[in-house]
């Protein structure tokens, strides 16, 4: 069934293997591309689905391929991956229209998970109650957790948010707590989509 397709592209063959197992596993029905170019020669002929990328390859970088994919009028939601916890990088993917991103080496039910929530956005369900719910909870902290997640969101360590800010690290730390706590964000990833599905 096409909603059950998952495209996966990576220049990494042991990692395509590794999620063609875990997907075909899982009752998805896995399609593998070792680059971005050879994904968008059979996108005209590609079933819907969900498309798992890595950030980083040779030929054309995850990034551009999500532009590329955007310039087309291509349906299918994108989830990133990237083994480099390179946040600026990820925020500038999201705002290019990713869905989600997660950092290697990332957990078997995080990717699954991440692609239920793809797939529900690619059948076109309503982000609005999500989006209310997200911009009251952001409502809710205090002016001091708003600066340390514009901080975070801006890709800063701890340390230059601290000096920004005037406070020490350890503060930012338990701010950064207070703020994923009250949030729900189950990590970085998380929080970035929030915020960005509130104030793109």
């Amino acid at each position: 069934m096409a909603e059950s397709v998952v495209h996966v592209i990576d220049d990494d063959e042991a990692m395509r293997q590794s999620l063609a197992f875990l997907l075909d596993t899982a009752g998805l029905n896995p399609l593998m591309y070792e680059s971005a170019p050879q994904f968008l020669e059979a996108l005209d002929r590609a079933p819907a689905g969900v498309i798992v990328t890595d950030i980083r390859m040779p030929e054309m970088t995850g990034l551009e391929l999500v532009r590329r994919l955007k310039a087309r009028g291509a349906p299918h939601p994108v989830i990133m991956i990237t083994g480099h916890g390179d946040v600026p990088l990820a925020v500038e993917a999201m705002k290019a229209g990713v869905v989600d991103f997660l950092e290697k080496p990332f957990d078997d039910e995080s990717l699954l998970s991440a692609i239920r929530a793809a797939q529900d956005i690619g059948a076109g369900e309503s982000q609005d109650p999500e989006r209310e719910r997200i911009r009251s909870i952001l409502d809710s902290l205090s002016p001091r957790e708003h600066e340390v997640l514009a901080g975070v969101v801006d890709g800063k360590l701890n340390k230059v948010i601290a000096h920004e800010l005037g406070i020490s690290p350890r503060t930012v730390e338990v701010y950064r707590a207070n703020v994923m706590s009250k949030t729900g964000a189950r990590g970085l990833s998380e929080l970035i989509r929030m915020v960005l599905l509130v104030r793109p």
